[in-house]
C-alpha cells in the first residue's frame, strides 16, 4: 500500500461579526480544499499552497492545527492510504479573487455558515474536522 501525506484547510473569514467557511465542490460532492505534499515543503506550506491553488484564496494565515484524518482509497488498481493534516486558515483577501481549480475537477466554491458546512460536506471525516473547528471557535 502506498502512503501519501497531504495538507488542507478550513478557510474562514469574519465579515461584520459573521463567520463563513469556504467549501469546494468536486466530483459532485462538497469538500474542503486539500492536496498532496511536494518534496521539500513543510506540511504547513503544502496546506497553504494547495488551498490557494484550489480556491484562489489569498492571503491566508494559519491560525492553528485542527485534526489529522486518514482514509484508504483505490487509484488505478492500487490502494493508497492518505493522511491529511488540517489547519484553520483565516482569509482576509478579496472575494472576487476566488476561482475554482477546474483542472482538479473543482467546479464550484461557496462561503457558508459553520452549521451549513457541516450539513453540506459529503464525507464523515470532514464533519470531524469541522466539529473540531467549531469547538475551537476562532470568533465564529
Amino acid at each position: 500500500m502506498r502512503h501519501i501525506d497531504a495538507g488542507g484547510g478550513v478557510v474562514f473569514r469574519l465579515d461584520r461579526g459573521v463567520c463563513s467557511i469556504l467549501l469546494i465542490h468536486r466530483r459532485g460532492v462538497w469538500d474542503l480544499p486539500k492536496g498532496k505534499l511536494e518534496t521539500g515543503e513543510s506540511i504547513e506550506e503544502c496546506a497553504l499552497r494547495e488551498v490557494e491553488e484550489e480556491t484562489g484564496a489569498h492571503p491566508l494565515t494559519i491560525v492553528s492545527s485542527l485534526e489529522t484524518t486518514r482514509h484508504i482509497y483505490s487509484e488505478n488498481g492500487n490502494e493508497i492510504e492518505k493522511t491529511i493534516f488540517w489547519y484553520a486558515m483565516k482569509h482576509t483577501g478579496e472575494l472576487h479573487d476566488l476561482s475554482p481549480q477546474e483542472e482538479e475537477q473543482i467546479n464550484g466554491l461557496a462561503w457558508v455558515s459553520p452549521e451549513e458546512a457541516l450539513n453540506r460536506v459529503g464525507y464523515e471525516n470532514l464533519k470531524t474536522v469541522l466539529r473540531r473547528f467549531n469547538k475551537k471557535g476562532y470568533g465564529c
